[in-house]
């Protein structure tokens, strides 16, 4: 090995450590993500959304077949399903309003399970529902006491 390989050598490895030493100080940025505070309360409303989702398709179709008897289901599951997919956002955000909406959608989420529980040995889906409203109220009741 010459002299000039070694500089080159040298070099190089002085550019590695000045590599790694600004990777390091990259992985030690103030930026950091923190979870959400009200993650389980996030994940029930999420839960409950897709439920909800799936009660209502159900009830539609089944009304379509003439079972009117799961209108009020279907009114029902729509109002939670938006109040819950504000709910879950909020949540992540830690919002200053979610307070106020896990109030409201506490309620909402006893009227809905209410409504699922009703068909709920005779549709798969308004028990899976009526059990997701269950832990989402008890998610907001939590927040909200």
């Amino acid at each position: 090995m010459d002299r000039r390989e070694a500089m080159m050598g040298a070099g190089l490895l002085a550019l590695a450590g000045l590599a790694a030493t600004k990777t390091a100080a990259a992985d030690e940025s103030p930026h950091v993500h923190h979870a959400s505070h009200h993650k389980a309360l996030a994940d029930a409303a999420g839960t409950c959304v897709a439920t909800g989702q799936t009660c209502l398709d159900h009830c539609l179709d089944l009304m379509a077949s003439g079972h009117k008897e799961l209108a009020a289901c279907a009114k029902s599951v729509t109002q939670l399903v938006s109040l819950c997919g504000a709910l879950q956002s909020l949540a992540n955000q830690d919002s200053k309003y979610l307070v106020k909406l896990a109030g409201v959608t506490m309620v909402a989420c006893q009227d809905c399970e209410d409504e699922c529980q009703k068909h709920a040995d005779q549709h798969e889906a308004c028990k899976r529902c009526g059990e997701a409203c269950a832990a989402c109220y008890k998610e907001c009741k939590a927040l909200v006491t």
